[in-house]
């Protein structure tokens, strides 16, 4: 899957006169991490985060006056706390590209530009999670089934030919790695899967499930 697919097309943006009392409530309003911030030819020049915001608010410890609070609160634009150091992806980027680079740089969302440079499209966290989700076929039913195998070739050709041989259909797999542990993941395209489960213990393979890692968070 590529970035381009699954980019946000309509987003709300804020420019730097902005001010910064409007942008935490389309932040709010919008569910959102953070706001890109174009100038008046909706040329991409920055970004704004829920943090910056946080940062800006004044303080219940500070000695100003509520009415001087109001006031400077009335004037505060995003201009002053605004970053420019924004990274962007093309819409060629592969999403888990783009999710690994905001979790390496700890970033709450990424332009979307063209060859120009132009903004095209956002993507955030939230699109991350739907994707997962889409992804895992977690919104199609079906059952899941979590296999630990040996990190090995051909692991996942030998449990998807177990699962086809049974005239089953597979909606989605996913491999993990846990402490040195291979842990493939499989949601096939039925509601009862005790026999393909049946199948693969009697190829030897190991089937888990959350009692078998009860000890991990207790």
């Amino acid at each position: 899957m590529f970035v381009g697919l699954k980019m946000l097309r309509d987003f709300v943006k804020v420019k730097p006169e902005t001010l910064v009392k409007e942008a935490q409530k389309l932040l709010e309003e919008n569910k959102l991490w953070m706001l890109l911030v174009v100038n008046d030819d909706d040329k991409l020049v920055g970004y704004v985060r829920k943090e910056d915001i946080s940062a800006a608010l004044p303080s219940i410890m500070t000695s100003l006056e509520k009415h001087e609070i109001t006031y400077l609160m009335s004037k505060l634009t995003v201009e002053k706390i605004y970053r420019t150091d924004i990274k962007t992806v093309s819409p060629e980027t592969e999403i888990e590209g783009a999710a690994d680079m905001m979790y390496e740089m700890n970033l709450a969302g990424l332009a979307v530009v063209n060859e120009e440079g132009g903004l095209i499209g956002y993507i955030n966290r939230n699109v991350l999670l739907d994707v997962l989700a889409e992804e895992m076929g977690y919104r199609e039913g079906g059952s899941r089934l979590t296999i630990d195998v040996d990190d090995r070739s051909g692991v996942l050709y030998e449990v998807a030919g177990v699962i086809a041989n049974m005239k089953m259909s597979i909606i989605s797999t996913g491999t993990f790695f846990y402490n040195g542990r291979r842990i493939v993941v499989v949601r096939i395209d039925t509601e009862d899967p005790s026999p393909v489960a049946a199948a693969l213990r009697e190829r030897g393979y190991k089937l888990v499930a959350p009692e078998d890692f009860k000890g991990e968070w207790t």
